[in-house]
Formats: structure tokens, C-alpha cells, sequence
């Protein structure tokens, strides 16, 4: 019996070192999760059972080889595309018609848009629509659109100013744009059109002689001013604004240009003031851009893509969605860093990393192998002195049997 477990322990031994040594070859291979021997014992069967106190067993049995899917440490990279998972989950990559999962989160893009790992296997996510709302749909191949952003013509304008209660109604009258006698103050802001040009809008105030009141003129890209003077601003004695903070304008934009005319605008000075100091301008933004073209993606840490464009927007391009199985040690080895769904490792519960038990991500970072190396050469000296041991266990019950044969 003693030739039977003696073998059973190589046979375990042997396998065990075939494990650990392929933890230390794939030592620097990013996501990649080290493996474990898990050994049984074996007993013979009797059918007429046997006593409890003297059973011997019969040798060891390999009974899995179970990866361990602890935390790699996270290192950072100098490529944006690059991403480490942060906590559990896997990402959901499609490729060779079918579905399968890894850690390993070097991706880049390739010639058509697609994000994709080195084995040419393409990442999935939720995708977003022409606005950039993220769709929480059923996960499709991510696809960076590089074509340029359309542009959005302004409609609203908001300034927020102090006009100086000081001032009185100016010398000349009446208003002109280039006489900077005929106004008190003035302020320009840059508004786009249809097709992304961009124009200068001035505006002009004019005190009256009604204290706290404010005329306001405005005009694009040097063309006759337009007055407004039939809602003038109206301001409080506590320099509040109380009345006409919004003007509705009705820009004409030249023909030349080719966008369309007129277009309206809504000049919003809601929290402006008029107050004894200096005129000044505190806030002013516009809603409008001109096109841009795509310069550069980010990933942010719940896995939005998210498109920089030359003219200073961004827009979110899709959601990468990650994947977690009841029992990851059940799921099927593909090669190449992958895994594929299995009867034991249950169906994969897909979702957008942060949510449920799903981790975060990192970007412009990996995950390194979990294989701790110090850990695994001490682990090949003991299972090389056990492939030792149980070879001298053999070679004893051959002199034992040798001693038997010499009998007189």
C-alpha cells in the first residue's frame, strides 16, 4: 500500500509545483490571479465498512486548483486608456462571438473607435446618445465617436455687474456707439450662431435722470446699436435690482455668415447691482460654442468616458460597466487573462462600477498580479522537500519488500 500513497504524494506534489510555477512565470502579468492546490485525502471503501480506529488511508487526490482573486496593487501608467479595478468585479469584454471577463484593464483604440485589450477583445458599457445621457441599456462594444461636436447657437446670457450710483446722465445726447460721451459704461461679451461662428455683443448704459434707472442699448459686431429704453433697469434705493433684470434681443446675424437670422437672445442681469463704487463686471457666461473637435477621452472613477473637445466642452461618450459572479472561482479559464462563464460561477451581475458590491475604477493606472513571490518560492522548497519525502517513502517499502524476497 505504502507504493500506492507514495505515489499518490508525487502525483500531488508534482501538480502542486506545476501550480506555483505558474504563479512565478506570470508574476508580472497585469490582472492576472495566482492559484492554489487544494488536496484531499483517500480512503478505500469496504463494503462492510471497517473500524474507525484502524483505517489507513490510502494516499492524497488533487482536489482544485482554486485562484485567488485578492486586490492586486494598482500602479499608475502613462496611458489614459489604461484602467485598474478597484475592489470586485471583472470587465464585461466582447470578441471572437462571445462573451468573456478579465482584470486585466490595458485597453487602447483601435482603427475604428473601438476600445479594445491587446488580445483584441472589445470592452462593453452602457452607450450614450447624441446629448451625452448615459443609457443604462444592455451593455454594447464601446465606441469612442471622434467626429466634431456640433456647435450650439447662444440664448441666453448672464451678467452679473455694478453699476455706479454716482454716475448722472451723460453730457451728450443722443446715444452713440462711438461717442463713449453719450453712455456711462459698457461691456462686451462673445456669443455664437448656428454654425458655430462666434460675434462680439456690446452692451452700452446709459443713466436718466430718474435716479436708479438704467437705459440699456446693444449691439453685434459693430452694426447699428438697438436701444432698449422702454424697460429701462431699475434699481432701488438699496441698490437692489427690481426691475427688467431680462431683455429679450432679436440679433440679425449677417448674411454673410450662412446661419440663421435673426436669433434670439435673452440678456439676464438677475444679481446685478447699483451701488456707490466703480463700475465692474462680476459674472458673465453664455450658453453657446462653436464646434470643437475631440482631443482627448478621461474615465472617471464610476467608468463614464468622457470626450474633451478642442472648443472647451466635454461630453460623456459611454459607461463601462463591470460584472461580479456569485462564485468567481467556478468561472472557466480562457487563456489570455480571461474567464468565461461556467455552470458553477453562476449568471454575471452587470453593472456600473460603484453600484452594488461592484468596485471603482482608476484611471491611467493597472492592476499588477497578486502573486506574492517571496510566498511562492517558500511554498516550492516545501513542496519540493514533500516530493522528496514521499520518494523515500517508496524507496523504504522497496527494501522492506527486497528484506521480504531474501527470506530463507
Amino acid at each position: 500500500m505504502a507504493f500506492q500513497q507514495g505515489l499518490s504524494g508525487l502525483n500531488a506534489a508534482s501538480k502542486s509545483l506545476d501550480v506555483i510555477s505558474n504563479n512565478v512565470a506570470n508574476s508580472g502579468n497585469v490582472g492576472f490571479k495566482s492559484g492554489t492546490t487544494l488536496f484531499n485525502d483517500v480512503y478505500a471503501a469496504a463494503l462492510n465498512g471497517a473500524a474507525s480506529g484502524v483505517q489507513v488511508g490510502i494516499g492524497t487526490a488533487v482536489g482544485a486548483v482554486a485562484q485567488q482573486f485578492s486586490q492586486g496593487n494598482i500602479t499608475p501608467t502613462n496611458n489614459p486608456l489604461d484602467i485598474a479595478i478597484n475592489g470586485n468585479g471583472f470587465f464585461r469584454v466582447s470578441g471572437q462571438g462571445t462573451i468573456a471577463y478579465t482584470r486585466n484593464g490595458q485597453f487602447d483604440v483601435d482603427k475604428d473607435g473601438f476600445v479594445t485589450s491587446a488580445s483584441g477583445y472589445r470592452l462593453t458599457g452602457y452607450p450614450a446618445d447624441a446629448s451625452g445621457n448615459i443609457l443604462p441599456a444592455s451593455p454594447i462594444e464601446l465606441q469612442i465617436n471622434t467626429s466634431d461636436l456640433q456647435p450650439q447657437p447662444s440664448a441666453t446670457v448672464e451678467v452679473g455687474l455694478n453699476l455706479d450710483s454716482r454716475e448722472t446722465a451723460p453730457a451728450t445726447s443722443p446715444f452713440s456707439a462711438t461717442d463713449p460721451t453719450s453712455y456711462n459704461a459698457s461691456t462686451s461679451v462673445t456669443l455664437y450662431d448656428s454654425l458655430g461662428n462666434s460675434h462680439i455683443l456690446t452692451t452700452y448704459f446709459v443713466k436718466t435722470a430718474t435716479g436708479g434707472q438704467w437705459n440699456l442699448h446693444t449691439q453685434l459686431d459693430g452694426a447699428a446699436a438697438v436701444a432698449s429704453s422702454s424697460n429701462p433697469i431699475t434699481f432701488n434705493g438699496a441698490g437692489a435690482l427690481t426691475a427688467n433684470a431680462t431683455h429679450s434681443l432679436s440679433l440679425t446675424i449677417p448674411a454673410s455668415y450662412g446661419a440663421n437670422s435673426p436669433q434670439a437672445v435673452t440678456l439676464d442681469f438677475t444679481g446685478s447691482t447699483q451701488f456707490g463704487s466703480a463700475f465692474g463686471v462680476n459674472r458673465q457666461s453664455q450658453d453657446g460654442y462653436a464646434s470643437g473637435r475631440l482631443t482627448g477621452v478621461t474615465i472617471s472613477s464610476t467608468g463614464i468616458l468622457q470626450g474633451r473637445y478642442s472648443n472647451g466642452q466635454s461630453r460623456d461618450l459611454g459607461q463601462v460597466v463591470l460584472a461580479n459572479f456569485a462564485s468567481p472561482n467556478g468561472l472557466l479559464s480562457l487563456g489570455n487573462n480571461l474567464w468565461g462563464e461556467a455552470p458553477d460561477s453562476g449568471q454575471p451581475l452587470v453593472g456600473a462600477p460603484g453600484s452594488s458590491s461592484l468596485g471603482l475604477l482608476s484611471a491611467g493606472a493597472v492592476e499588477e498580479s497578486n502573486v506574492d513571490l517571496t510566498a511562492e518560492l517558500v511554498n516550492m522548497i516545501t513542496q519540493q522537500r514533500a516530493y522528496q519525502a514521499n520518494a523515500q517513502s517508496i524507496r523504504t517499502q522497496d527494501q522492506i519488500l527486497q528484506t521480504l524476497v531474501n527470506l530463507r
